[in-house]
């Protein structure tokens, strides 16, 4: 019998054993192909709750098959996951000279290898840490792989930073003094040959691991199986403008004269917080005070080719249609007295979604600025706006996990209204988060500092992201000129004028702008800044050209050089160049550059400005003027550019002059309705252009009968 109970006993530590060991939680593990070139790692109790849980877009599996295959430079298998009483911790292999790149739109920071991230969702970007409006547990290596941590929960990332006591130590080379606090905690003592993902909370994790064999390819992988990229309506590549925030009606028209009588492009006209009779938080009802026949002002305005965007935030106030019908599916605590709908429930997205279809939608406003969804500044003990982190929801989730992906909630909710229409927008959102490739929203933010949107520019490659580099006041001329040079070079050309009574161009000085004193040479400034969003007209057709490869190719129609160039190690570091589409490389200056160096990598290039020939892997100096671009051509490129127009119209046809840059070159058109979603349904052409023995060729195929592009003549660089 005392030897029967010892057995049993064994038994049970046996089984105790199996449930606590991290060994046996690593023969537990599945992996599963879920998409080519992807690979999911289960294990442990995973949460229902995720961010790809929330990702409707089904993979684009064709495309992602055409995509060569990769190979991972470690066994999947070595993928160390321990699952513990604190949480999970995973350890991904890391080569000594590997570079890491991505976890969202970082600011502070490009290349991650050697920094600790936490990817949070924060109002106000801050330092190196990853604090952002839109993180992602995901980052891809110049080795050719990436790997997504799928949790909503705040994560931590050590990027090869920190040693094992498993082995002898290598000896450090840090001496016992310093010269300064930097070099005595500097970390000195070699790196780590892993990446630590610490998720604390989660009882089980899935990762997503995504093969090459290079980092483009990769992008592709992720992009593609999230749905493939976003492919905004054409008009949405223009100009927008947001106007000041108490503009009543007749302003609001006004505005748009002045752009039309004085042949400024633009496209968008966006209203700000007084169009509602309550704006923190939110009513969804237009303020008749300062909008009394919001059906004639959108009607008015479409018909001198505006499109009308409204600003809102998700917290809902209690004067809303929707306060009622969202009380018990919102979460346990308020944001300005008002609501927090649990976007993670279907019935409580479908309430908000129906409201904004039946509201707004069908009265013909053709987006949203969707604010306020990130979380107010963690880095501040006196910012408090936003729900606490122990809030609750009815979906299940808590207040953190909530955080993470309230805003790519927001705008799946608000894309899916359109979507449903058959009707593409063009969003402003303040947050995002993973598997956020297939929503046409542009983030944003109100930190104003110009190299950090530079850098934000070639961040969002990295991640699926869209970034928006707005335009609002300026420091001197010459710092409005640099900035509307990085925002007519960026995905989305945005003046954001909410606290300005005139353009900015017309006046940088805020108390003089809104006392209507004008700079003296306002109309010279104008003038520059005319010829700038011409240029941005002019590009339309590349740029649309360039998010179409996004959608059905995965390609990022903005990135860092180092996702073309992954083996050039002259590129791993530059935060501030970047490729747009397939042909141009641009290298924006600030108010603070009267010149900066630009390094092209291999191959030879041309100045846009000057059409000279430069040789690749090399620095070169460079000093634009105001209104010439800082952009590069790669050789072999044909670059299409249309002559301007003021607005994109429905029946727009653009008329191209394709600049050839080399001997040989090749370069391509996307042609569709630029309104609709049919081209889902193969109803469009891809028109591709070749240049070869002094003779150029336009070469249409696809089902769209009609012609928005009219090529006119072709023009060689030498």
């Amino acid at each position: 019998m005392p030897f029967k109970i010892r057995l049993r006993e064994f038994f049970i530590l046996l089984i105790l054993f199996n449930v606590s060991s991290p060994v046996a939680f690593a023969q537990q593990r599945q992996i599963t192909a879920v998409a080519p070139g992807v690979k999911k790692i289960s294990i442990g109790q995973s949460e229902p709750l995720t961010p790809y849980s929330f990702c409707d877009e089904k993979p684009q599996v064709a495309a992602m098959q055409k995509l060569p295959a990769g190979k991972l430079p470690f066994d999947i298998n070595s993928i160390s996951i321990n699952i513990s009483e604190r949480g999970v911790l995973v350890e991904v292999p890391l080569d000594d000279k590997e570079q890491l790149y991505g976890f969202g739109l970082q600011i502070g920071s490009f290349n991650q290898r050697g920094l600790r991230k936490k990817p949070i969702v924060n109002d106000n970007p801050s330092t190196n840490l990853g604090y952002t409006h839109a993180p992602t547990t995901f980052y891809v290596s110049n080795k050719g792989y990436g790997i997504l941590v799928n949790t909503a929960r705040y994560a931590t990332f050590y990027c090869g930073t920190t040693a094992k006591n498993v082995n002898d130590a290598k000896a450090s080379t840090q001496s016992n003094g310093g010269n300064s606090v930097n070099e005595l905690y500097a970390n000195k003592g070699g790196s780590a040959g892993f990446v630590s993902a610490d998720v604390p909370g989660a009882k089980g994790i899935e990762i997503y691991v995504f093969e090459g064999p290079d980092m483009l390819s990769v992008m592709q992988r992720y992009n593609l199986f999230s749905g493939g990229g976003a492919l905004p309506a054409i008009w949405g590549l223009g100009v927008k403008y947001r106007v000041k925030a108490d503009f009543k009606q007749d302003q609001v028209k006004k505005m748009a004269a002045y752009f039309r009588d004085n042949h400024i492009p633009c496209d968008v006209l966006g209203l700000e917080p007084r169009w509602q009779t309550a704006s923190y938080s939110c009513s969804y009802v237009w303020n008749n005070e300062f909008f009394p026949n919001p059906q004639n002002l959108t009607d008015s305005m479409k018909l001198q080719g505006f499109h009308i965007n409204l600003w809102e935030h998700a917290f809902v106030n209690p004067k809303s249609p929707l306060y009622a019908q969202l009380k018990n599916r919102s979460g346990n605590y308020l944001v300005w007295n008002g609501l927090v709908p649990d976007f993670a429930d279907k019935q409580a997205t479908k309430l908000f979604a129906d409201y904004h279809q039946n509201t707004f939608v069908k009265q013909g406003i053709s987006g949203f600025k969707m604010d306020e969804c990130d979380n107010s500044n963690i880095t501040m003990g006196d910012a408090t706006w936003s729900f606490p982190e122990h809030s609750r929801f009815p979906s299940g989730m808590d207040g953190e996990q909530m955080h993470q992906v309230f805003g790519v909630l927001y705008q799946k909710a608000i894309y899916n209204i359109y979507k449903q229409n058959n009707i593409r927008t063009y969003l402003d959102v303040r947050a995002s988060s993973s598997f956020a490739s297939s929503y046409p929203a542009a983030l944003y933010s109100d930190t104003y500092d110009h190299n950090e949107y530079i850098g934000m520019v070639v961040n969002s490659g990295f991640s699926g992201l869209i970034w928006s580099p707005e335009v609002r006041e300026s420091n001197t001329v010459k710092d409005l000129m640099r900035r509307s040079q990085t925002a007519v070079l960026s995905a989305q050309a945005l003046y954001n004028s909410w606290y300005l009574q005139n353009p900015p161009w017309l006046q940088i000085n805020i108390k003089q702008n809104n006392n209507n004193e004008l700079m003296a040479n306002a109309k010279e400034v104008e003038a520059d800044v005319r010829k700038l969003l011409n240029f941005r007209m002019s590009l339309v057709p590349y740029l649309y050209n360039a998010f179409a490869d996004y959608h059905f190719k995965g390609i990022p129609p903005f990135r860092a050089l180092v996702m073309d160039y992954p083996n050039d190690e002259k590129v791993y570091n530059i935060p501030d160049e970047y490729m747009i589409g397939q042909g141009i490389l641009a290298a924006p200056l600030t108010e603070k550059q009267n010149e900066r160096k630009v390094y092209l990598p291999a191959g030879n290039w041309y100045d846009y400005n000057t059409g000279k020939k430069m040789d690749g892997g090399r620095e070169y100096t460079i000093n634009t003027s105001f209104t010439d671009l800082p952009i590069f051509i790669k050789e072999g490129t044909v670059l299409p550019m249309a002559k301007p127009v003021e607005y994109v119209a429905p029946d727009t046809k653009f008329e191209i002059t394709c600049y050839v840059y080399g001997e040989k070159a090749t370069g391509s058109l996307f042609e569709d309705d630029g309104v609709t979603f049919n081209y889902d349904k193969g109803n469009y052409n891809n028109i591709s252009l070749n240049y070869e023995g002094a003779k150029g060729k336009a070469e249409r195929k696809g089902n769209f009968k009609n012609k928005r592009y009219i090529i006119k003549k072709w023009e060689v660089i030498k």
